[in-house]
């Protein structure tokens, strides 16, 4: 798959299968949109081509909205497209100027011009152009004018991919990442900047990774503690994840921390990718950390557990 940051960087094509959308998550419902652009692109010997977006358009058009949580970073997402065959990938700056093109400028501007299109690809209720006043009816009325083929999703298969990503979210905010890798069809993951903690963990057997989330806008799970794995140094490594407000201990602030087994290096201020494997338990608030530390073995025995028959 090449990439491509702008349509100017594009090179024209010809026979080009287009879709477009932010695709966060590349989830199951995203795939099976996704590999079917690539099998129609396959049977004209064309292009297959996804148009995303960054920033997250809604951070353009509506600045002041702060609860924003994305599934995927753009590097996430452009790792996992890699995995699903497409020839390109348009990453195109939302801009002030991009949201303000009628649908006629978008289309002509956006998709005629460089990709040539054969076929757009879209779902039922697709909109675009500036506050979103181009529908399914202005592309074939476009496709007449530009000489392509227009395929419409069905209301179906659009509904059953909205109701897996709000799933996805639902599921993340709770903690429940075994529901969330059902419909992701991969294991969640996110990477942070290992930075200085209090050091506790270490002083009852469980020394941790403090992480700090590299991409403020990535959606962090609910509370709780996990099965996860880290990758580092080309290895992903078995351990425990804790993420919350560390009831046992009121001096400490949220934290997200990762302890890994068998494992005796230093890791400050290095990156680590947390993969989470399964939610294990909620937080608990312990007498002390002799409590604990107790507590913290049973979990780890549960984890160990679950990595064998993984």
């Amino acid at each position: 798959m090449k990439v491509f940051h702008g349509i100017d960087n594009t090179p024209t094509l010809s026979r080009a299968v287009v879709t477009q959308g932010t695709f966060d998550g590349v989830h199951l419902g995203h795939r099976q949109i996704l590999k079917h652009v690539v099998e129609e692109a396959k049977k004209i010997d064309g292009k297959s081509v996804l148009i995303t977006f960054f920033p997250h358009p809604r951070l353009v058009i509506h600045p002041e909205d702060n609860n924003l949580k994305l599934l995927t970073t753009l590097n996430e997402k452009i790792d996992l497209l890699q995995e699903i065959g497409l020839d390109y990938l348009i990453v195109l700056p939302f801009t002030d100027e991009i949201s303000n093109l009628n649908p006629l400028s978008y289309v002509r501007d956006i998709i005629v011009r460089k990709l040539n299109p054969t076929k757009l690809v879209v779902g039922y209720d697709h909109r675009f152009g500036k506050n979103r006043e181009g529908d399914i009816h202005d592309l074939i009325k476009f496709s007449e004018t530009f000489g392509f083929e227009v395929e419409q999703i069905s209301a179906q298969a659009v509904e059953e991919i909205t109701v897996s990503s709000t799933k996805i979210r639902n599921a993340l905010a709770k903690g429940n990442v075994q529901v969330a890798n059902k419909y992701l069809g991969y294991a969640y993951r996110f990477t942070g900047e290992v930075v200085k903690g209090m050091q506790l963990g270490r002083t009852i057997g469980y020394p941790t990774a403090n992480l700090s989330i590299s991409d403020p806008l990535k959606r962090v799970p609910g509370h709780g503690i996990f099965a996860a794995r880290a990758f580092w140094n080309e290895k992903w490594h078995n351990g425990m994840l804790s993420i919350g407000s560390n009831p046992t201990i009121p001096q400490k602030n949220e934290s997200i921390e990762m302890h890994i087994f068998n494992f005796n290096e230093d890791l400050y201020e290095q990156e680590l990718t947390i993969e989470l494997v399964k939610k294990i338990r909620d937080e608990i608030k312990f007498n002390g950390l002799e409590d604990l530390k107790g507590q913290l073995d049973r979990d780890k025995g549960l984890c160990l557990e679950l990595f064998e028959t993984d």
